[in-house]
């Protein structure tokens, strides 16, 4: 079998001031653009361009059925109960949660959606008195068991509105973990920085996400754009997949990428850019940059290796979030 395409995750479109029926239109788009670019393995978009209850992190606040939000002039901030923004993140995410059932129905295969992960969320969310949870030892495990609590719910709701789905993907989006392990998140003033965590505490908090995605029936995907990606870290906290940008990765990451493939697990490798490039790469190109470092590491082409963008597409413009998707889809036939 060939290797596969699909997408980080985010896509152009919408505005934070946009009506609901433009973003509605704009969502609908997105999906429709997905469903026909990456046939074989579709994602539910994100469009982050609707604003804050769009984003990464508003997006899985959403999720967290146990924890309250609300959204502040610093962003957003655990509360006792929900806030109106949070309210409406929730109910957007429904929304687009309805219209990925309809589009897709009739569908049968694999499909992939995204999540922030627990240390990106805690480095970016607040306490309720102010400062990120990254600060509190004890905030930081709560909404990581909120989080594990919440997916839980969410994979049985994507089970049910996706019933012709033969493989649940769930990507965890973890941006920041690189910087929460170096010390490298500032403090709220600015002037300091949040201490390290360590790897021990970073693995077993990960574990509590990806044991609830595996326990639900689905599998966890780590995915990471930074350059020092954790791959062993992940993938010891029990994440079943890695996503990195091949362009980004220092060749000290190739290793654990081989090991994730010759374990049977996927590799989701970015290889096109995530913005509009000043030379559009082609179908062939694409192809033989894969293929190149397959043999680099000794390795035989694999289903197992997926080719995405090299992070999301959210700053594109429309034309090349759609060219990129079907330029990797093309290229991926020729990788098996």
């Amino acid at each position: 079998m060939s290797a596969g395409a699909t997408g980080i995750g985010s896509m152009p479109g919408g505005e934070p001031l946009g009506s609901e029926i433009d973003n509605a239109r704009d969502f609908s788009e997105a999906v429709r653009v997905v469903l026909d670019s990456v046939p074989d393995l579709p994602f539910l978009p994100e469009l982050p361009g609707r604003g804050a209850v769009a984003n990464m992190t508003g997006r899985t606040l959403a999720l967290v059925a146990e924890l309250g939000a609300d959204l502040q002039p610093a962003g957003w901030r655990l509360t006792p109960s929900s806030g109106v923004d949070h309210r409406r993140a929730r109910s957007l995410l429904g929304r687009d949660l309805d219209v990925f059932e309809e589009l897709t129905q009739g569908y049968n295969g694999p499909v992939k959606v995204q999540v922030a992960g627990p240390w990106t969320l805690a480095a970016t969310v607040e306490k309720p008195r102010g400062d990120r949870v990254l600060s509190d030892h004890g905030a930081r495990r709560d909404l990581g068991q909120a989080l594990a609590a919440g997916l839980e719910d969410h994979i049985a709701d994507l089970r049910r509105r996706l019933p012709g789905a033969t493989e649940l993907l769930v990507q965890v989006d973890e941006p920041a973990l690189p910087s929460v392990l170096a010390g490298a998140v500032p403090t709220a003033s600015g002037f300091g920085r949040h201490r390290t965590v360590h790897p021990p505490e970073a693995s077993e908090v990960l574990g509590w996400v990806f044991s609830a995605i595996s326990d639900a029936g689905a599998v966890p995907i780590a995915h990471c754009c930074a350059a020092d990606v954790p791959i062993d870290l992940f993938r010891g906290a029990g994440a079943r997949g890695i996503s990195a940008d091949l362009d980004v990765i220092g060749a000290a990451s190739y290793d654990g990428l081989a090991a994730t493939l010759e374990a049977g697990e996927r590799v989701l490798l970015g290889l096109v850019p995530s913005v509009d490039p000043s030379t559009v790469p082609t179908e062939k190109s694409v192809a033989e940059k894969a293929l190149r470092w397959l043999d680099m590491l000794g390795l035989e082409p694999t289903d197992r290796l997926v080719m995405t963008p090299g992070c999301g597409l959210a700053g594109a413009s429309p034309t090349w979030a759609r060219r990129s998707l079907e330029l990797l889809q093309q290229a991926s036939a020729h990788v098996g």
